[in-house]
């Protein structure tokens, strides 16, 4: 198993009950001593980008529940560095965050590829220790992030791509039912 750290992907044991984290996978963005902050990557929120900001009206973007931690804010994965300057780089070419505004005017005049940015409400956030015990108790399972899998144009099938890039005895966990005693 890979240690926890940024650019690292959680994904959800396939028996995980947890509505918020129910077959997720989840980018890891930061992890420190102190805790852990993330985004779910494959569960779409319900409004686009243009109902939650008023400076996007016009703008049809799908919007991605980060998580159950402070859903009144707005985060943003993006492979722009030289377009929109102050985030933080969570791997080779992917960074998180970065002058909002800026973001605004590119999305305003179409020059901003959406294949290659993903907005999100909330995040997912652990204190001291949660994770690894999480990890411990084996609610998750860990892989190196690939561009394709951050920016999957399938949401949807992120949970599965994520564990066929483990491949093995994971690969089979693709079909397992979320409750098995309902087979």
């Amino acid at each position: 198993m890979i240690s926890p750290a940024a650019g690292i992907l959680l994904i959800a044991d396939p028996f995980l009950k947890d509505p918020h984290f129910m077959r997720s996978v989840v980018i890891i963005c930061e992890h420190q001593k102190e805790g852990t902050v993330g985004f779910v990557l494959n569960k779409p929120f319900d409004q686009m980008l243009d109902a939650l900001i008023t400076s996007f009206e016009g703008s049809t973007i799908p919007v991605f529940y980060g998580g159950p931690v402070q859903k009144d804010t707005i985060h943003f994965l993006h492979q722009y560095p030289d377009l929109i300057p102050g985030g933080q780089e969570i791997m080779k070419g992917i960074y998180w965050g970065g002058d909002f505004e800026m973001v605004t005017q590119l999305v305003k005049y179409n020059k901003l590829d959406l294949a290659k940015i993903r907005f999100f409400i909330g995040y997912s956030g652990w204190s001291k220790d949660q994770l690894n015990d999480e990890l411990k108790e084996k609610t998750w399972l860990t892989v190196k992030a690939t561009r394709n899998l951050i920016f999957h144009s399938f949401p949807d099938k992120i949970w599965k791509d994520s564990l066929k890039q483990l491949g093995g005895e994971y690969e089979m966990m693709i079909n397992f039912p979320i409750d098995p005693q309902l087979n």
